[in-house]
């Protein structure tokens, strides 16, 4: 009998820690499709942004106070909003602009501060904060960066797992 390698056995072994980075921004994006009943779009790694939802383009970040390695303290949270040049799969060369390329941010911060009870699969355990590009590009124009103070100081809801849907389809965009 031949040996087959089985998908569960090798998940476990390479992707099952979602404390770390890669790992929690990949489920940070299927948390996200799940709210937007979007799963049966396939996530593709080299997309210009993450989640189709109706005529939006979604940006997802993550972010989490614990993360995988030990720490002396909480990490200080901040999301990547830098700007980007598009890859044109045609020609095979990136685009000159340099600009962001989702209508949308959705920051998804894993909140929960103890390590020996934190589960990422826990919707509890994360918040959601949703941004208009457009006002990321008014108020932080080339910013690369934008921390959650930010955010708070710009009275970004902090929204739940369940919110994230209402709050989008009740978004009036520019």
């Amino acid at each position: 009998m031949e040996e087959q390698i089985l998908k569960n056995d090798f998940y476990e072994w390479a992707y099952s820690d979602f404390l770390v980075n890669n790992q929690r921004g990949h489920l940070a994006e299927y948390i996200i499709a799940k709210a937007l009943n979007t799963v049966s779009q396939k996530r593709l790694e080299w997309d210009p942004f993450d989640i189709k939802y109706k005529n939006l383009k979604i940006e997802v970040k993550s972010c989490a106070y614990i993360q995988a390695w030990e720490q002396k303290d909480f990490s200080k949270i901040s999301f990547d909003i830098a700007p980007t040049r598009l890859f044109d799969m045609e020609t095979e060369h990136y685009c000159e602009e340099c600009k962001r390329q989702s209508d949308l941010y959705i920051f998804c911060l894993l909140k929960h501060k103890d390590r020996e009870t934190i589960n990422p699969l826990l919707l509890k355990q994360w918040v959601f904060y949703i941004v208009p590009t457009s006002f990321l590009n008014l108020n932080f124009n080339k910013q690369k960066r934008i921390s959650l103070s930010k955010l708070q100081k710009n009275n970004i809801p902090e929204l739940s797992f369940t919110e994230i849907k209402k709050y989008i389809d009740n978004l009036k965009l520019n």
